[in-house]
């Protein structure tokens, strides 16, 4: 896997508004729709990444911790659907 610098916007960045296909219910999602009153993690993941596939526990037990706290999880793949279904 090759080594990327990441680009990652500061902390607190307000994000823009999307749209994008929810692949376990097939709708459009928008992000006013997901929003968390506390706050949104926007993740750009796939499920066969071994990066991902190492700490998915964790992103799990992060997620049930700060859902109740109004912190909302979004993770966006944008792999190729015929490629990599399993994503």
């Amino acid at each position: 896997m090759a080594r990327t610098a990441s680009n990652m916007l500061p902390l607190g960045t307000v994000a823009t508004e999307f749209n994008l296909l929810d692949t376990t219910t097939e709708k459009m999602t928008a992000l006013h729709s997901i929003k968390g009153d506390s706050g949104t993690v926007v993740m750009f993941i796939c499920n066969h990444c071994p990066f991902v596939k190492h700490i998915e526990e964790e992103l799990a037990r992060l997620g049930e911790e700060y859902i109740s706290r109004g912190v909302s999880f979004v993770a966006v793949s944008s792999n190729d659907v015929d490629n990599y279904p399993d994503d």
